[in-house]
């Protein structure tokens, strides 16, 4: 994909500067369901900050809210301080971008892009010149006289893009506009719809429910469970020191293993063999669940091991190990490929944990 901006017209001089956003106590029903439940969020200018979380978590509607297709029960939208909230979508100064590309079947990819600036009558040679260094931007510069049913959807998704940045707004919306795309088109546009927030400067709030967009992509990841803010941090933040357990198990692939309070005082926990100190919060007392990611898991081929190896899968440079250890539980371990080799199913191992803190829940009755 070209990367060539139109020297005339630089993006980053025509481009406003990005804006706060603020969610200030935001609620949401639809009938006896709850969407949003009291949404507290601040992006910050120029921040792409990514909503995540299971369907029906309320990331969608929070990002209508500031679109304004749908009105909140109460709470708070500002931008830069002014509080939009009542404010009809018409008059926001921010761009959409919608899953299913939305484009206008019987216009081109040019007269797409352009018509919400003749929308607002910006005479036609402008029209023309803006939506061609659009184009240009998303690396479209001879796909102006295509209709939507001659590109890919990873093309028209670009047009898409580039009819939300044509009115140059100060809040770009983005509604799981990869998920309808195959793996490898959804990786590159990814990486070129960050590489055009970074060169343009601005505020993005972009809604997934892809863990992998969402670390790869955002400054920040807001995890949204039932409407509530779990957590939102950096990615390696979320991923290294998730604040609940419901983050921890659903950003990346976590372990439950069975142990027990070793001393309340210290706050350490055994498991699986070993004494680990706790991280956050814990029960002071009795049986526990233990939450371990696969890569801070060890596992050696070893005849007197009391762990068996029930299935490898390989992933390229890493292998990920189901176990099932003696006292019934199991656990996955991800290994460098280059070491799994003996650990074929059937293998009898020797399982050990990386010395790290670890989150530590109340065990779950039978």
């Amino acid at each position: 994909m070209s990367s060539t901006v139109p020297a005339a017209r630089k993006p980053e001089q025509s481009q406003p500067a990005g804006a706060r956003v603020e969610f200030r106590g935001l609620r949401r029903s639809f009938g006896s369901t709850v969407a949003l439940d009291g949404l507290d969020l601040t992006v910050e200018p120029g921040e792409l900050i990514a909503l995540l979380g299971p369907s029906g978590c309320g990331k969608t509607t929070a990002l209508r809210v500031i679109a304004g297709f749908e009105q909140p029960d109460s709470g708070e939208v500002l931008v830069d301080g002014q509080d939009i909230t009542r404010v009809p979508a018409n008059r926001r100064d921010a761009g959409m971008v919608f899953q299913s590309y939305s484009l206008f079947p019987n216009l081109s990819a040019r007269d797409n892009v352009a018509f919400g600036l003749r929308v607002r009558k910006v005479p036609a040679a402008q029209r023309r010149e803006r939506a061609g260094e659009l184009l240009d931007l998303v690396g479209l510069p001879d796909h102006g006289g295509r209709y939507p049913h001659q590109m890919s959807g990873g093309q028209q998704q670009r047009v898409a893009l580039a009819r939300a940045l044509a009115l140059q707004p100060r809040v770009l919306l983005l509604d799981e506009p990869l998920s309808a795309l195959d793996a490898k088109v959804r990786t590159n546009l990814r990486e070129e719809i960050r590489r055009l927030q970074l060169s343009l400067g601005i505020t993005t709030i972009f809604v997934t429910h892809d863990q992998e967009e969402a670390l790869s992509m955002a400054d920040r990841v807001a995890v949204l469970n039932a409407g509530k803010l779990e957590q939102c941090a950096a990615p390696a933040e979320l991923y290294e020191r998730p604040a609940t357990a419901f983050v921890a198990e659903f950003v990346g692939t976590m372990n439950r293993l069975p142990g027990r309070i070793a001393d309340p005082d210290a706050a350490t926990v055994e498991v699986a063999g070993a004494q680990l100190p706790v991280d956050g919060p814990a029960p002071t007392t009795g049986d526990v669940e233990v939450l371990v990611r696969p890569e801070n898991v060890t596992a050696t081929a070893d005849p007197s091991g009391t762990a068996t190896v029930v299935s490898a899968s390989f992933f390229g440079a890493v292998t990920r190990l189901h176990l099932d250890l003696a006292d019934g539980s199991a656990v996955k371990a991800d290994l460098p490929s280059r070491d799994a080799g003996e650990l074929t199913p059937g293998t009898r191992a020797a399982v050990g944990l990386a010395p790290r803190p670890v989150l530590v829940v109340a065990r779950k009755s039978a």
